[in-house]
């Protein structure tokens, strides 16, 4: 780290629904639907700020546009293509009910 970087963990995404049964399996879930300006899925990475990024086995560091340090401290990251995305509704990595529901158990 050298500061002003931006670092974005490769995490799993999940649907809103199987978070609510997991975090409160009991509980009455009533659909509303999509609301005005609400998000869809979340953008974590841009194709506007991948310019700046090094792509690692598990996160993303954004680099800041005018840097003060030597750029060459990030070696072995890889610059993803140009114009790549990394949200919610892109990702190859999905926790589901199950999954969550057995990582809550394991904390407790």
């Amino acid at each position: 780290m050298q500061g002003g970087e931006i670092f974005i963990p490769k995490i799993p995404s999940m649907k809103i629904i199987d978070l609510a049964k997991a975090v409160a399996p009991k509980a009455k879930i009533k659909v509303t639907g999509i609301r005005p300006g609400e998000k869809i899925h979340e953008t974590l990475l841009t194709g506007e700020e991948v310019r700046h990024a090094k792509e690692f086995d598990n996160y993303f560091v954004i680099e800041p546009e005018y840097a003060f340090w030597d750029k060459n401290y990030l070696r072995g990251g890889e610059s993803p293509l140009p114009g790549f995305i990394y949200s919610s509704d892109n990702n190859d990595q999905w926790l589901t009910k199950t999954g969550l529901s057995k990582i809550l158990e394991e904390s407790k």
